[in-house]
């Protein structure tokens, strides 16, 4: 790393380099006097190196050294030499070896920042965003950082040498809405017209199928103008890929490989493959959803033969308006405090359920306020039915069976983590395959996609289009890592006459499809080759990758929950002039 202003970064320096001279530039991490002598920590992102000022060497150098404060930017020169027997730290590359400088200058001062420059500074999530460039400094995060370049470089040569090409598609495109809000972008010289910012590159990396690039893969920026959470932002990046003369299982084992290379190359960690199928239908019943963590066991189970014919009204009326009785074994849940088993209900009781019925199992049998309801039998087939040992605690939710999946699905994510199921290090794939190509909106009176309008029916559910279209299951399938949704793709239409019968089926009408996607009927109508294709949410990724709670961590300049940026101030107004040249006028 020796450029003409340094010889070494500051995480370079050992045992090799004992007796020769050196010159290092970074910022002071921190300054510790010891009597005549003064130590810094020079950081940079490459690591840190004690640099100690000593009077009897350096006078004057010492001088200056006593004015130096934390995050100045410096350049010191000296000779590197062993650190004293008994110094050396182990937990640092450079801990052997010492700068003793002789040279110093201050390459830029700095104020005091408002928190200190540590992998665990203690500082609110709104100080650190207004000072993103200051947090970005931590090692942590600097280390974050490494972890996503090193994501995208392995995936752009994964793709390569596979033989897809990188291309760009446009960020300036038509408003073709895909489950959210775009963002729109006035055009100065189509006054009342509009771009849009991609949701993602679908129909354009569709239209390069056709077009006969067969192999396409894009790391691109994508934009949602969307109510925000602790795993989404208004911009986000995805590794985008579609192939041609391909289905389902080609997408599959192309990122099934694309997994076992990045984790191998930024984690160390070795995934086994092939990666767990599960239907979606299978995850609802044994998950309670289509992103199930797999680390946390409690698979939900039913509990209706076990518990039917009871005194319970709970139980009984759940059952005969057709709805289900399930729940969980919580290992060790025995032991819970009534507050907790509170705490748990009002969970439950949040998710929309009616309530929650609990049962510790003890040598004796079952301890619950409704142990007294059930008939003679019915407390030891339940306690069968959950494969319980005593210490176990059993949850059971009446309801109808989306809401009691619901909650039962929000109990295993908290209990997971409470009790330290959800391990930092494991990583469980699972691919949801199956979904349902449409579902059914209530308000709306219509059906509407699962995915989005391009994705294929299953070829053996076509003909249900025209007689049971929610019964018809979508060529779809999504990567869930961890509870959480890292890609998701599907086979896409490429006959026009069978997108149409979807757009139909969806009540857009011929205007709006002309409208909307004309342009991309029109390309179907002209050799479209089969094709299917994917996209990694390369954000979130990276933010399990790392072991963090947020994607906030993992992205360089990211927004609020608000989809603001506090550093910049933005979003903000803008002159007056600026809008009477796009033809706007706010109200």
């Amino acid at each position: 790393m020796k450029t003409t202003m340094r010889t070494h970064t500051c995480g370079e320096l050992g045992a090799a380099a004992i007796g020769t001279r050196a010159v290092l530039c970074g910022w002071v991490h921190r300054r510790r006097d010891h009597g005549g002598l003064i130590f810094i920590d020079l950081r940079d992102r490459w690591g840190l190196t004690q640099v100690v000022f000593n009077p009897a060497v350096a006078g004057p150098v010492h001088e200056r050294a006593g004015t130096l404060r934390a995050e100045y930017v410096l350049k010191v020169a000296g000779e590197v030499r062993r650190r004293p027997a008994g110094t050396e730290n182990p937990k640092l590359a450079t801990g052997e070896v010492e700068l003793a400088a002789d040279e110093v200058e201050v390459l830029a001062p700095s104020a005091s920042p408002p928190f200190t420059i540590e992998s665990d500074a203690e500082a609110g999530e709104e100080v650190r965003l207004t000072y993103r460039y200051l947090d970005l400094r931590r090692p942590d995060l600097q280390r974050v950082l490494a972890m996503r370049h090193r994501a995208m470089l392995e995936a752009r040569n994964y793709f390569d040498a596979r033989g897809f090409l990188e291309i760009e598609t446009p960020v300036l495109s038509k408003s073709t809405p895909e489950g959210a809000r775009d963002y729109l972008v006035p055009s100065r010289t189509q006054p009342g017209s509009f771009f849009a910012l991609p949701q993602s590159p679908q129909l354009m990396k569709q239209l390069l199928m056709v077009a006969g690039v067969d192999r396409y893969a894009q790391i691109c920026k994508c934009f949602r103008d969307e109510d925000l959470r602790a795993d989404r932002q208004p911009e986000f990046t995805q590794i985008d890929m579609e192939m041609s003369f391909a289905g389902e299982e080609d997408v599959i084992e192309t990122i099934e490989g694309l997994m076992a290379r990045l984790f191998r190359a930024v984690r160390g960690v070795e995934i086994r493959l092939p990666l767990p199928r599960i239907t979606h239908a299978e995850a609802l019943e044994r998950y309670g959803t289509d992103k199930p963590d797999l680390r946390l066991g409690m698979e939900i189970r039913d509990a209706g033969d076990a518990v039917r014919g009871s005194s319970f009204n709970a139980f009984e009326a759940a059952l005969a308006a057709g709805g289900c009785a399930k729940g969980i074994a919580v290992p060790g849940g025995a032991s819970f405090t009534r507050s907790r088993l509170d705490g748990l209900v009002a969970l439950a009781v949040g998710q929309g359920a009616a309530g929650l019925a609990w049962f510790k199992v003890t040598a004796g049998g079952l301890e619950s306020p409704v142990a007294k309801f059930l008939r003679p039998g019915q407390a030891e087939r339940l306690r069968e039915a959950f494969g319980a040992s005593p210490g176990d605690l059993l949850l059971v939710a009446a309801d109808r069976p989306p809401v009691a999946r619901a909650a039962l699905s929000a109990l295993r994510l908290r209990l997971g983590r409470e009790l330290g199921l959800a391990r930092e290090g494991d990583f469980r794939f699972a691919w949801i395959v199956e979904f349902p190509l449409f579902t059914f909106n209530e308000e709306g009176g219509r059906l509407e996609s699962e995915h989005h309008p391009f994705t294929a029916p299953r070829e053996e559910d076509i003909p249900l289009l025209d007689t049971e279209p929610l019964r018809a299951r979508a060529s779809s399938y999504d990567l869930v890592l961890n509870g959480s949704e890292v890609a998701s793709g599907s086979v896409r239409i490429h006959r026009e006459d069978l997108q149409r019968r979807v757009f139909g089926l969806l009540r857009i009408g011929e205007e709006a499809v002309r409208e909307r996607f004309g342009f991309f009927l029109e390309a179907l109508r002209y050799g479209a080759p089969p094709h299917a294709g994917i996209a990694v949410g390369l954000d979130r990724l990276v933010m399990l990758m790392a072991g963090r709670d947020t994607i906030r961590d993992v992205i360089c300049f990211p927004k609020t929950q608000k989809a603001s940026c506090l550093m910049t101030g933005s979003p903000s107004a803008v002159a007056p002039e600026q809008l009477r040249e796009l033809h706007i006028r706010t109200v």
